[in-house]
């Protein structure tokens, strides 16, 4: 069943658009926020909210770009760049609109109050940050950008964050893989993941270069482990490595 747009209120003032799409079933069940890269909230991230909502998990993709240009961009729209600049403090002004549209998800009639957040390249920090401190129970980050920004947010994490990349992303240079590579060998609740021959983008579909099914069924795989943990009253403990 295809998910609707609904519009969340902001605690900073108006209100943003956010697909939403929840199981069929009924009973409560933890919720994921998908934070999506520059080109916003395309046929992609709507795709994916619908096959997490199909997996029996209420999944919301708000648009983190309403401030600016708001809506899914084209993959060659030059604007794509532009309005996620500047980067850290974009991500700084969407960590209001991660924490309420848990807040909303959280008053959906399914939901039981647990959430994990997802991000893929500008929404991969997200990953970290909403376990950190916007109340998110997992974090899941998907080739994630700007990632070496929030490693020290790592320290002391108490909440499962799994971090996937492929080992050929752009984003993701050496330097970036080793710092993380050490922080998860001394980060309990920290899982890397990194993929030999994998590009930057390789979950989504649109992406042609880079789309790569098999990294994108593991991830995918992972984010319903932690779900299904959430699920049961308790985080996915689960320690995979490698790379």
């Amino acid at each position: 069943m295809p998910g609707k747009n609904v519009r969340v209120r902001s605690s900073e003032g108006g209100e943003f658009d956010c697909y939403l799409a929840a199981p069929r079933a009924g009973g409560k069940v933890p919720g994921i926020v998908l934070a999506s890269a520059v080109h916003g909230v395309n046929a992609d991230i709507r795709a994916l909210a619908d096959e997490l909502a199909s997996q029996g998990y209420i999944a919301a993709a708000p648009d983190l770009f309403w401030r600016s240009i708001p809506g899914p961009l084209p993959r060659e729209d030059k604007r794509t760049s532009e309005r996620a600049q500047p980067r850290l403090e974009k991500i700084k002004a969407g960590e209001a609109d991660l924490a309420d549209t848990l807040a909303f998800l959280r008053k959906q009639p399914q939901s039981n109050a647990r959430a994990a957040v997802m991000g893929f390249c500008y929404g991969g920090p997200y990953a970290i940050l909403g376990p950190r401190r916007l109340g998110y129970d997992a974090g899941i980050s998907c080739h994630g950008s700007q990632m070496l920004d929030f490693i020290g947010e790592l320290e002391g994490l108490a909440r499962p964050v799994c971090i996937i990349w492929g080992d050929e992303d752009h984003q993701a240079p050496a330097e970036v893989l080793d710092a993380y590579r050490r922080a998860a060998s001394r980060t309990k609740n920290l899982e890397l993941h990194v993929f030999p021959g994998v590009l930057h983008g390789y979950m989504m579909p649109d992406n042609v270069k880079a789309f790569h099914r098999k990294t994108r069924d593991f991830s995918m795989a992972r984010a319903l482990a932690i779900l299904e943990g959430l699920r049961a009253g308790e985080a996915a403990q689960v320690r995979r490595k490698a790379g």
